[in-house]
């Protein structure tokens, strides 16, 4: 019997930002964003940096995540992720000068940067603001 929800839990290593049931889930995949609705077949990948919608009824809930791995089971959605926010949580100013901070870095990259480290960060950045403008 296909369940009628599914549970979430989204955790990283600072704390647990989310644990409820949800209609569906909606992640940020290394190879695109994948919805996960109850029964959905079991798997287990590789998270990219992006957004994660959390659907229950009509209500959508965005969280930005800078990736990790996702468990998914027919009733249950487990994300281990290296960082997640809120939307309600991003510092949207913040996140504009860090995302100014990180595309100049690229630009003027010298030996001694890693500019996958600065993507990666840069990508983490842009997640928040998309978050956060998804939100309004």
């Amino acid at each position: 019997m296909i369940p009628e929800k599914i549970h979430l839990d989204i955790v990283t290593p600072e704390r647990r930002v989310v644990a409820r049931e949800l209609d569906e889930v909606v992640l940020p995949g290394i190879e695109g964003s994948f919805g996960v609705l109850p029964g959905h077949a079991p798997m287990l990948t590789q998270l990219a940096s992006g957004v994660a919608e959390c659907r229950d009824g009509a209500k959508v809930e965005y969280l930005s995540i800078c990736s990790g791995f996702v468990q998914v089971m027919p009733d249950r959605v487990t994300v281990l992720a290296d960082t997640c926010e809120r939307s309600e949580e991003i510092d949207e100013d913040r996140a504009r000068s860090k995302v100014d901070h990180y595309e100049k870095m690229l630009r003027e990259s010298g030996p001694e940067t890693d500019p996958e480290i600065v993507r990666t960060r840069l990508l983490k950045h842009l997640a928040r603001l998309d978050a956060r403008s998804r939100a309004r």
